[in-house]
C-alpha cells in the first residue's frame, strides 16, 4: 500500500476528536513488521478517551533519534450537505483528494509510515532511531494526548534528538514553508464588578463598562514587545465582551471580557500578566482575572534537522522553504520539552478545517519522498 492508498484508508476511518477510529491500529500493523516496538497508551476520562501511539525502531549503530509526530483525530465535518462528497469517503476530483483530515493531517501520517517503510527496507542497519508519536487529542483540549506521551518518555529517560510534526505548513506550493517554532498562547477571563442600577440614576450605580473603558483603550494601544528575528511582536486581542441584562434602561452590575496573548519569546507569561494587572490596578477596577496558559513559545534555530529537511525539500521539489513561526499552537510545544530540535512540515494548509478539505494528489508521493530523504540525510 503506497502513501496515497494509506492516506485514503485513514480518511475512511472517521476519527472526530478524541476518536481514533482504528487509525493507529492500522499504523501499528504497518510498523511492527519493520521492527518498531509499538505501544498504545489510552488516557483521559471515560467520556473523552484518548488513544496514543508510541513506536520506536532502534538502528544498528549509534546516531540521532528522529521522531515523526502527528494526530489521527480530526475536527467535526460541519454541515454534511455542504460537502461535495462524503467527508469520510476519500474522493478524487480534478487532481485533488477530498476528505476530512486529508490535509490536517492524515496525509502526513501516511507519508511518515511509508517513508519509514522504504527507508528501513533499503537501510535495515541504519544509525540512530526512528520514532512516531501519534495522538487522537490534538484537535480537542490536548490534555491527554501528546503531553502524556512526553511525560512517559521523560519518566523513561528516552532521548529524542529531532522531531518533525506533520502539520500542514505549506502555503502556495509544497515545501515553501517550515515552521521552526510557535508563539505562546495565554488567555484571560476578566470580570469587572460594578453596581447595577436604573440608567436614569447613574449616581446610584457603578457602570463597569465605563470603568473599564479607559483601561481597555490603554491595553489596546500597548506595545507588549517588538518581537525579534524569529517572532513577530506579541499581540493582545479581545475575543468576547459581555455585560448588561438585555434591557435598555439598566446599568449592568458586571462585565466579562475574554482575551488572548499570542506572545514571542521576548515576553514571558509572568511578565505579560504583571503588565496587564498593573493597568487594571492603576485604574482602580474591582475585578477578578483567571488565566490559562495554552502553551509556551518554542524555537528551533537552524541546525542539523532544518538542514536535513531543507535539503530534502530542495532535492524533491526545487523549492527553498522559508522558516516561520506564524500561526496557532501545535503539539510541538509539548515535544520541545524533551527534544532540542522540533519543526513542523506538511502539505498545503489552505483547506484545513474547512468544508471540502483536500490535498493535491501529486503532493502525497512528493511529501513521502521528502520525509524519506530527511531520514537518509540524518541517519545514513
Amino acid at each position: 500500500m503506497n502513501a496515497l492508498r494509506l492516506t485514503e484508508a485513514l480518511i475512511a476511518r472517521p476519527s472526530v476528536t478524541p476518536q481514533d477510529g482504528g487509525c493507529q491500529g492500522l499504523l501499528t500493523e504497518r510498523l511492527a513488521p519493520l521492527g518498531f516496538a509499538c505501544e498504545t497508551l489510552v488516557a483521559g476520562p471515560e467520556h473523552f478517551r484518548v488513544t496514543n501511539l508510541w513506536a520506536l525502531r532502534q538502528g544498528a549503530r549509534p546516531g540521532p533519534v528522529l521522531a515523526f509526530a502527528g494526530h489521527t483525530d480530526v475536527v467535526p465535518t460541519g454541515p454534511l450537505e455542504k460537502w461535495s462528497s462524503d467527508p469520510f469517503v476519500p474522493t478524487h476530483r480534478d487532481g485533488l483528494l477530498f476528505g476530512r483530515g486529508a490535509a490536517d493531517m492524515k496525509t502526513s501520517i501516511a507519508c511518515f509510515v511509508v517513508a519509514a517503510e522504504e527507508f528501513v527496507t533499503a537501510h535495515p542497519d541504519h544509525a540512530g532511531g526512528i520514532a512516531l508519536l501519534i495522538t487522537s487529542d490534538e484537535e480537542g483540549p490536548s490534555v491527554d494526548g501528546t503531553v502524556r506521551l512526553v511525560e512517559l518518555l521523560q519518566q523513561r529517560g528516552q532521548r529524542l534528538d529531532a522531531c518533525i510534526v506533520g502539520e500542514p505548513t505549506s502555503v502556495e506550493q509544497l515545501g515553501d514553508m517550515i515552521k521552526n517554532g510557535r508563539r505562546g498562547t495565554l488567555s484571560g477571563r476578566l470580570q469587572v464588578k460594578g453596581i447595577q442600577g436604573h440608567i436614569a440614576y447613574p449616581q446610584l450605580a457603578r457602570n463597569p463598562i465605563h470603568q473599564l473603558a479607559p483601561a481597555l483603550a490603554e491595553l489596546v494601544a500597548m506595545r507588549w514587545d517588538e518581537g525579534n528575528a524569529f517572532f513577530p511582536p506579541t499581540s493582545w486581542q479581545m475575543s468576547n465582551i459581555r455585560a448588561g441584562t438585555g434591557a435598555g434602561n439598566v446599568i449592568p452590575g458586571e462585565l466579562e471580557l475574554q482575551f488572548n496573548f499570542r506572545f514571542s519569546n521576548e515576553s514571558t507569561p509572568d511578565s505579560l500578566k504583571a503588565r496587564l494587572h498593573e493597568v487594571l490596578d492603576r485604574h482602580g477596577l474591582d475585578y477578578t482575572l483567571d488565566w490559562t496558559l495554552g502553551g509556551d513559545t518554542f524555537l528551533t534555530t537552524p541546525g542539523s534537522l532544518s538542514q536535513a529537511l531543507v535539503g530534502a525539500i530542495q532535492a524533491e521539489t526545487g523549492v527553498t522553504p522559508t522558516l516561520s513561526t506564524t500561526g496557532g499552537t501545535s503539539d510541538g510545544r509539548f515535544i520541545a520539552r524533551i527534544c532540542p530540535q522540533v519543526v513542523e512540515f506538511g502539505p498545503l494548509n489552505a483547506s484545513i478545517h474547512k468544508i471540502d478539505e483536500h490535498v493535491r494528489v501529486d503532493d502525497v508521493e512528493r511529501l513521502k519522498n521528502i520525509y524519506r530523504r530527511t531520514l537518509e540525510n540524518l541517519l545514513l
